[in-house]
């Protein structure tokens, strides 16, 4: 009699399950942060049409970029080691270097060009959190190698 096996689908590891959720809260802090730098010029031309004023505010941007870089360059490091493609890094090393330059240069003004800079930086870190998890779950789906 013939025994044909079924593949066992390769169970989730604590690991890689915390490293979906680091790309997940990477993806979704990122894409909020694109959209945050792509609006907040908008809001602020506008809060003095409405009479209010802001002062003391507490600049984000530079807390947000060193998180996200512990956090995409953990995250990234994690993933490849199970994937082995490069891919991510690719869009993550120039949106770091986009965001870097709009929070720490003489960009940090927030003007209309820092706008544009974090927010095509955000975008990029955004799409290389994605790529990363895509990599992941579909490394996560190949079949164990038998020894």
């Amino acid at each position: 009699m013939l025994h044909t096996s079924k593949p066992t689908p390769k169970v989730m590891s604590a690991q890689s399950s915390v490293l979906r959720v680091a790309d997940r809260v990477g993806f979704t802090g990122s894409f909020l942060c694109a959209v945050h730098c792509a609006v907040l010029p908008l809001v602020l031309a506008l809060l003095p049409a409405f009479g209010l004023k802001i002062g003391g505010w507490l600049d984000v941007d530079q807390a947000f970029v060193v998180f996200a870089t512990l956090l995409g360059a953990t995250t990234l490091s994690l993933g490849y080691r199970r994937h082995r493609v490069f891919r991510a890094w690719l869009w993550l090393v120039p949106g770091l270097g986009l965001v870097w330059l709009g929070a720490f240069t003489r960009l940090h003004n927030h003007s209309v060009t820092h706008a544009v800079v974090m927010t095509i930086g955000g975008l990029m870190l955004a799409a290389a959190h994605f790529i990363n998890l895509r990599l992941t779950h579909a490394a996560a789906a190949l079949p164990l190698a038998e020894d």
